[in-house]
């Protein structure tokens, strides 16, 4: 990958984002990290040498000063991951509606903040990759977990609308079902949760696909999980 190219991370944590920033700043490019607490970025951004932003994913305002920051620090990003999520359990009758509304605002709305903005950007430009993750609740709503599931709904929704339109501006727009428990295997069973690195390299690889051939939608899971 060129060493001019510049990847964003918003929502950036220590899991699947870290193992994301690591694997860019191998491949030469720059990193930026977006998140509303950035204290606990502070080693990350010592390993992989990059940039941390203060920001609430939820927040007009703040998502469009983001790439301003970005774009006058770094340069136009060249691939923008949305990380960020909520969730909200708990009996149908049970849920608080303004923890719902946080959920889906987090979830799907802030999805398509971060989307626009990479959106105007990259139309400048006329090439990049934006992508989004999901996970399971994207495709199947579980019994007690109805806020994450319509936040998932709608942020592969517009994952799938994205794709469609900004495909022939040359942006290419993906959507990743991560269907299943990220982390460390235990001994005993090998490969049995999604492994964060591993689950990078499936991005970096969406990434580099040749248009010809693009993807919009992968699902990852585990050898041994049930679809």
């Amino acid at each position: 990958m060129a060493s001019s190219e510049i990847a964003l991370i918003v929502g950036a944590g220590s899991g699947l984002s870290g193992s994301l920033a690591r694997l860019c700043h191998r491949e030469g490019m720059k990193v930026a990290l977006a998140a509303r607490n950035t204290d606990k970025l502070k080693d990350l951004v010592a390993e992989c040498d990059a940039k941390a932003y203060a920001c609430d994913a939820a927040q007009a305002d703040q998502v469009s000063a983001l790439f301003d920051a970005v774009k006058s620090d770094l340069g136009t990003p060249d691939l923008v991951v949305f990380n960020a999520s909520a969730r909200q359990r708990g009996p149908l009758v049970e849920l608080d509606p303004e923890a719902v509304k946080n959920a889906i605002i987090v979830s799907c709305y802030a999805g398509f903040l971060v989307g626009q903005e990479a959106a105007k950007a990259m139309l400048a430009r006329g090439s990049g990759s934006i992508m989004f993750t999901g996970a399971s609740a994207s495709v199947k709503g579980y019994a007690r977990s109805a806020p994450f599931a319509m936040g998932k709904f709608g942020l592969r929704g517009l994952a799938q609308s994205m794709a469609r339109e900004l495909a022939p501006h040359n942006i290419h727009v993906a959507h990743f079902v991560i269907d299943g428990g990220i982390g460390e295997s235990a001994p005993d069973q090998p490969d049995s949760r999604l492994h964060p690195d591993a689950i990078a390299q499936s991005y970096l690889a969406i990434h580099k696909q040749p248009r010809s051939a693009w993807t919009w939608e992968v699902e990852l899971r585990p050898w041994v999980e049930n679809f």
